[in-house]
């Protein structure tokens, strides 16, 4: 079809429509990638109740941290004990009605709506595995508490970190994944300190929330972009992004800080697997209770990475402009 111009015959051509298919892709694209890492996620959380928690070696690896717990435990769980009182069903309640207030402030309706799935969903999942799916088997290891993985302290504080992390302005993500971090890492490790979970737990709990956040940013993706009052066509919020200077930055911190943990749990958690005969021996505690602090700050540090890239992924959906 063509128009004509009131002052010339020209034929005047409209300019080419945005090319939905090629926007419908990068979407689609998009959410397989957060199902996937959702997937994964659940996936590794039966991993490691198969390894450490039905096995005897597991079951002797995490007991001999539990014990290694012991040793500094008056002086630190001083902090500990401060970290973990944070968490309660109030504060899970609070920080998601604030979560969701920050979201319709936003004007962001569906994005409320994206963090009651996430919080409660992740939440919920952890409360379910740890005491309808999951069970611990009695080996003669330790007196048996019934299971313990996933951890409820730290899932309710990476899923309190992930709530924000989906809801603040795009160029705060970044330093909001950084504080999710600390925050998880924190009270994790704060309940290896204070003997109320194993690694394994504090592992399993963040995968958790790392698979139901995935999960929102698949939703967000498919949430439609709302329209632009100045020209009418379909774009995003004009919130401006991280610079890729700040993006790249934290990215970088955050993997390098998380394969260094990572390769310091691996190096220490093996060395007491391959010494099960002498794990009364302080030293052996010790370095399974260092290994297994070391896990919980590297499956913060990288599941907020991840978080991070899905978070931005799923906002730039569709082209600027």
């Amino acid at each position: 079809m063509t128009y004509r111009c009131a002052v010339s015959d020209t034929p005047v051509i409209p300019a080419p429509s945005r090319p939905v298919p090629a926007v419908a892709d990068r979407r689609g694209a998009v959410v397989a990638v957060c199902l996937l890492v959702a997937v994964l996620s659940f996936a590794g959380v039966f991993v490691l109740w198969r390894v450490f928690v039905e096995t005897l070696a597991g079951q002797q690896v995490e007991n001999a941290a539990l014990q290694g717990a012991l040793y500094g435990q008056t002086q630190l769980w001083r902090v500990a004990e401060r970290v973990l009182d944070v968490v309660s069903v109030s504060a899970i309640a609070a920080v998601l009605l604030g979560a969701m207030l920050i979201a319709a402030l936003r004007r962001r309706w569906s994005l409320a709506i994206q963090v009651a799935v996430l919080m409660i969903g992740a939440n919920l999942t952890t409360r379910v595995l740890k005491n309808w799916v999951f069970f611990r088997p009695e080996l003669g290891v330790e007196a048996s508490y019934g299971n313990t993985l996933p951890s409820g302290h730290t899932t309710a504080a990476a899923s309190i970190s992930a709530a924000l992390l989906l809801v603040v302005p795009p160029r705060v993500r970044p330093w909001a994944a950084v504080l999710g971090v600390g925050y998880t890492t924190a009270t994790g490790v704060s309940t290896l300190i204070g003997q109320w979970h194993r690694p394994s737990d504090v592992v399993a709990a963040v995968l958790v929330v790392l698979a139901w956040t995935a999960i929102a940013c698949a939703l967000v993706a498919l949430t439609p972009a709302r329209p632009s009052t100045a020209t009418g066509a379909l774009r995003l919020a004009s919130d401006p992004p991280p610079t890729p200077a700040t993006m790249r930055a934290v990215l970088a911190g955050l993997v390098v800080v998380g394969v260094a943990a990572g390769a310091s749990a691996v190096v220490a958690l093996s060395h007491t697997w391959d010494n099960r005969d002498d794990l009364e021996a302080r030293a052996e505690q010790v370095t399974a209770y260092l290994g297994g602090a070391a896990g919980a700050l590297m499956a913060s540090c990288l599941a907020f990475a991840v978080m991070l890239v899905l978070r931005q992924a799923a906002a730039s959906r569709l082209p600027r402009g």
